[in-house]
């Protein structure tokens, strides 16, 4: 560990930013594939790693005993205080997810009078029981059996023929509820029962009898008005759908097996994402597809390569980064700014420039069909669903690698990613993550969307990212237009206090983080009202010990205010970075945050951090990038060094 105890602008402490960029450096060089590319682990709650275990056993697949116990030491050990499982280090129990937990390792072997099951079924039991689980999870226990498919919202496998004016469509939801749904529509036809060939059952967390459990209950998010009218529906549906054509429902299931077969991404698996490629494989089992079939072989595959096997556990990741962790290191890097930092950075975006997505109209062409594909996805292989934060990312990187460079080998990629990105601006003048105008704000109340994340709207961390990018860029009226409507729309999605949510990162630092490198990017001056308060709210949130932290709990829907937590090196980086972007390197409390970095790097010459700073779903779903506490807070150290050594304290590039 570092120790600083003198001002950091002494020469000596001049010495300390060059000795902390250079560990840095050196550490995550280590971390860079041969090929060039960085990947990290991507690691959610007990959820995932959970319903891994589940699949096998519903496909009745041999056990891996090893395996198992692997996942059980990690599902143990994330056990909470509270004795569930929470959805982040350290947070609420969550019934969801202590449901697959517990179902997981009684599957495994774990006895239900061992001590950590026993108080894990005393916490569920005295939360109201297994009843209180949201939607996916219903659907997994019918799949078992436990509850009946009346525990399910009916999604009636025939959607996949609706027109696209329907006010229920598949383009109308965002690309992970559409790659979750469409097998999963499939099984909810036809109600396969899990081989599950140990007959382990979970009957014990329920207070009535599970196949008596009823349709859900009203989410907080949801309106009474929406949801009764919905709930209405779905009680035309359950009657109704035993009555519709067999000769429909099996074009509908044929609809649906097309859908996923055309966006199986061979290795990488349907969406790319863990929901939607068990659920794949699920759908190929119940139609009868041999294991050895290609597509269902191939969609199996892709599955275990998100498994994280280590000497002693082991658990299932919900998706892979390899793009959106090759970007930003490559960022890192070229800050840092050693002759082998800036190369090993040219490698990575050497990596990506062939990933670009340049010959799939994906899923977002339904709202933007005379738009060119573009754009870089967040996996290694994801064509129909490119995305806009990680395509802008890329883009900013590229541009800065070669900023100074006669040679502009990525001129053409960035300037095809310049031109998709503009194309899939919203009308309100931001940016969604993967869609344009995804803004049927409706659809959450239907019954099915308990969870709130139906949707991929306009945010304001994606939209600053693509202000950022373009500003970044030599400008042109296409290009100052885009950016004039994005930085509107931050002026109207501004906080009270300043701040600006966070979508993809935690919570109100990631947004105003990413709000003030694009506001700085676009020209605006620290004395801008919307700069001044967004500085002065970061200013004003530092912990006593110099850094930043921001609990998940800070996504809740009665928002009142910042929610404090322990320091991270990955919130204090990004508050470092904001704070600099407002023309802040030189103030006191910067210092102070830099000198907490300082004080915390660890022997590796990186950073420790156990809490979840990025979120898939608010309320939902929280990730643990662990790459963030490598790559961050470099980037401010370094950013800090170059800032206060430099004549011009403005920060020259988007992020």
């Amino acid at each position: 560990m570092m120790h600083t105890t003198t001002d950091i602008t002494t020469p000596l402490a001049r010495d300390l930013l060059e000795r902390s960029v250079s560990q840095a450096t050196d550490a995550l060089l280590k971390d860079q594939r041969a090929d060039g590319h960085w990947v990290f682990e991507l690691e959610a709650d007990a959820t995932i790693p959970a319903e891994y275990v589940l699949l096998r056993h519903y496909l009745g697949e041999p056990i891996d005993a090893e395996l198992e116990r692997k996942i059980a030491v990690y599902l143990r050990r994330i056990q909470g205080r509270h004795d569930g499982w929470p959805l982040f280090h350290e947070g609420a129990f969550d019934m969801s997810a202590s449901v697959k937990a517990y179902f997981a390792l009684k599957m495994i072997g774990d006895s239900a009078e061992a001590d950590h099951m026993r108080r894990a079924r005393e916490a569920i039991i005295a939360r109201g029981g297994a009843s209180r689980s949201n939607v996916f999870t219903r659907a997994l226990l019918a799949l078992y059996g436990v509850v009946s498919w009346r525990a399910v919202p009916v999604m009636p496998v025939e959607i996949m023929l609706l027109p696209r004016w329907f006010p229920f469509h598949l383009t109308k939801v965002s690309y992970w509820a559409r790659t979750v749904i469409v097998p999963l529509l499939v099984l909810g036809a036809l109600k396969p029962l899990a081989r599950n060939p140990k007959g382990v059952t979970i009957d014990e967390l329920f207070l009535e009898s599970p196949k008596s459990v009823g349709g859900v209950k009203k989410a907080p998010h949801q309106k009474w008005s929406w949801f009764l009218f919905f709930r209405g529906v779905d009680v035309v549906l359950r009657a109704t759908e035993p009555l519709f054509p067999k000769t429909t429902r099996k074009r509908a299931i044929d609809a649906a097996v097309a859908f996923v077969k055309e966006r199986l991404n061979g290795e990488d698996g349907l969406g790319a994402i863990y929901p939607a490629m068990a659920n794949s494989v699920m759908m190929y089992d119940v139609l009868g597809y041999p294991e050895d079939h290609p597509d269902r072989a191939v969609a199996r595959l892709s599955i275990d390569k998100l498994l994280v096997i280590k000497d002693d556990e082991a658990y299932c990741q919900p998706c892979v980064s390899p793009v959106w962790d090759t970007a930003l290191t490559a960022h890192a890097m070229l800050e840092s700014g050693s002759e082998t930092a800036k190369a090993a950075a040219k490698a990575g975006l050497d990596w990506l420039k062939p990933l670009q997505v340049l010959d799939v109209k994906g899923d977002w062409a339904q709202a933007r069909p005379n738009v060119r594909p573009g754009g870089w996805a967040f996996q290694y292989n994801n064509a129909y669903y490119p995305d806009l934060d990680d395509t802008a990312v890329v883009v900013m990187a590229m541009d800065r690698a070669e900023a100074n460079s006669s040679d502009r080998t990525y001129d053409p990629a960035i300037a095809r990613a310049r031109e998709w990105l503009l194309g899939l601006q919203s009308k309100n003048g931001g940016w969604g993550a993967f869609d344009a105008d995804n803004n049927y704000s409706y659809l959450n109340n239907i019954p099915f969307s308990d969870h709130g994340a139906l949707l991929d709207p306009p945010t304001e961390d994606v939209t600053a990212r693509c202000i950022s990018m373009l500003a970044q860029l030599p400008p042109d009226d296409e290009g100052r237009r885009a950016i004039a409507d994005g930085i509107a729309y931050l002026r109207t999605t501004q906080l009270k206090d300043g701040s600006w949510y966070g979508r993809w990162g935690l919570n109100y630092i990631y947004g105003t983080w990413s709000c003030l490198c694009a506001l700085n990017a676009a020209g605006l001056d620290a004395n801008d009202d919307m700069v001044a308060r967004a500085a002065e709210w970061l200013l004003a949130i530092q912990n006593d010990d110099g850094g930043w932290g921001e609990d998940g709990a800070s996504y809740k829907l009665d928002y009142a205010g910042y929610e404090p937590a322990p320091s991270t090196a990955s919130q204090t980086a990004w508050a470092l970075l904001g704070l600099m972007a407002a023309g802040k390197a030189e103030h006191p409390k910067v210092q102070r945050g830099v000198r907490y970095l300082l004080d915390h790097q660890n022997g590796e010459g990186l950073w420790d951090e156990e809490r979840y700073t990025a979120t898939g779903f608010p309320r939902v779903f929280y990730l643990r990038y662990h790459g963030y506490r490598k790559f961050f807070p470099l980037w401010a150290v370094a950013r800090y060094r170059n800032l206060t050594a430099a004549n011009d304290r403005r920060v020259a590039f988007g992020m």
